[in-house]
């Protein structure tokens, strides 16, 4: 009799998750019929070509810095967009943030058009074409910042300055935020927020880099994908630190520093943080999972019983899906003696640590110090910011965008996701949760790979794409 009870549970079990993975299918989506967008592609390619060449390359230590390089991109900048700078109100905040107001014929529901000018260092010699030469050749523009994030600035003001000169209006005001040393989290974007603080401005869309239009990024899902981040991890770079009385090597004693803690390092990496399904990650499994193999569907379509095997796989593996699912932690430096035969009197290591939505910089600090368990070893925050404030999906707003991405790129599959990266928007989260991070650009794997590497580079036909995306939602705002 038991037997029979267990089996027709069995079969009710089966049949439940059988059942739920067959009904996890695509939800219908309206009809896309994109208008066409005019503007002059010649001009923005050569525009941001000018850009590339203002060697804008940001750094912890401001002596390092050449100041006359970003005030040659922004004196470039009324020259390459002269219709924006004819209508626009332009003003400079500190921390080299500008800002850009287009009057709309309403004040009361603006939206906020982000990037940032500064770019990372380059190693040049590793570079098959020079990195701030703006080098054009076979349909692709080589040069930093290409892809992080100047085309996405000069994807904003083409778009604009395009729409100026057909004599477009926005409905509603429209802000083009930058900042000139996001790539250092520089004060410039909290500068603007606070500016728009101040002046009683509570901006109805936000807009910054972000996601991309990717594939085979999401397990068996083989059409494109149009990535829009609602959310963004924090950042902790957390500090190992023990001491020692130090002395030679010849006569140690049991454990010395770099023992100790890479004792500490491997029961970190051993024991990883919990898993946390948040608001993003569930709403892109919803998504794309309907979109998957009939084994991942029944995995996403029955997560209550079968989370367990993202949480394995997580574990295992690593990876953007693990990064999606928990806070990541990754030791980068570690510091000892200063001579091989020396033992070190005090050892540092440090773990660049991503936050999730779910977890702080508090709760990750105690984790750590549980998981350690070793008095020995000081535990202390570095740089660190907690994770961003989760943006609305379920709005006008996400509407916008959403609907823009699908319109400028047939056939995607539009979809919210968590940004494992740090970026200006999440200061917006004092005055808005209808922030976006999207960098408008269609990549591949290997494009992607470049941006902070070596012969970061965008193709032609991107940018133009870039600058339709910005006058289809421009339009919309």
């Amino acid at each position: 009799m038991v037997g029979y009870i267990f089996l027709g549970l069995v079969a009710v079990f089966l049949a439940v998750i059988l059942v739920r993975a067959m009904l996890f299918r695509p939800k219908k989506q309206p009809e896309v019929k994109p208008e066409p967008v005019v503007f002059d592609g010649d001009k923005a390619v050569d525009s941001l070509a000018q850009l590339v060449r203002c060697k804008t390359v940001s750094y912890s230590d401001p002596a390092l810095e050449d100041d006359a390089e970003f005030e040659k991109l922004v004196a470039l900048l009324p020259r390459l967009y002269p219709k924006v700078f004819e209508i626009c109100e332009f003003q400079r905040l500190p921390g080299r943030a500008l800002l850009l107001r287009w009057p709309g014929k309403r004040d009361d529901a603006p939206s906020v058009m982000m990037a940032h000018y500064d770019v990372v260092p380059v190693n040049e010699e590793s570079w098959q074409k020079p990195p701030f030469a703006g080098i054009i050749e076979d349909g692709v523009l080589w040069g930093r910042g290409t892809l992080d994030t100047k085309g996405t600035l000069n994807g904003a003001l083409s778009a604009a300055d395009a729409l100026i000169r057909q004599d477009f209006q926005p409905e509603n005001d429209l802000y083009f935020a930058f900042s000139g040393g996001e790539e250092i989290n520089g004060p410039g974007a909290d500068n603007i927020v606070q500016y728009f603080i101040d002046n009683k401005i509570t901006p109805a869309l936000v807009l910054d880099e972000g996601g991309a239009v990717v594939e085979n990024v999401f397990p068996g899902v083989k059409q494109p994908c149009g990535l829009i981040g609602i959310g963004e991890k924090g950042l902790l770079n957390a500090q190992f630190r023990t001491l020692s009385t130090g002395g030679h090597a010849s006569s140690p004693k049991p454990h010395t520093p770099v023992g100790i803690l890479s004792r500490a390092c491997t029961r970190v990496e051993g024991k990883p943080f919990k898993m946390h399904i948040t608001k993003p990650a569930a709403e892109m499994f919803d998504t794309l999972g309907r979109h998957s193999t009939f084994l991942y569907r029944l995995i996403f379509a029955n997560l209550w019983c079968f989370g367990w095997v993202l949480d394995v796989l997580g574990r295992t593996s690593g990876g953007e899906m693990n990064a999606l699912l928990r806070t990541t932690v990754a030791f980068t430096q570690m510091e000892g003696s200063s001579a091989r035969n020396v033992i070190p009197p005090e050892a540092k290591m440090v773990a660049n640590m991503r936050l999730n939505p779910d977890d702080s910089v508090a709760s990750a600090l105690a984790y750590l110090k549980q998981t350690v368990k070793d008095d020995a070893v000081e535990i202390t925050a570095l740089e660190h910011f907690e994770p961003s404030r989760i943006s609305q999906t379920d709005c006008d707003a996400w509407d916008k965008v959403a609907s823009t991405v699908a319109e400028t790129w047939p056939g995607c599959l539009v979809s919210p996701y968590l940004m494992v990266q740090c970026s200006d928007s999440r200061h917006y989260g004092r005055i808005s949760d209808k922030v976006y991070r999207f960098c408008a650009m269609a990549l591949s794997g290997e494009e992607r790979a470049t941006i902070h590497g070596h012969n970061e580079r965008i193709p032609v036909a991107t940018i133009h794409k870039t600058v339709e995306f910005y006058i289809r939602l421009l339009q919309k705002c």
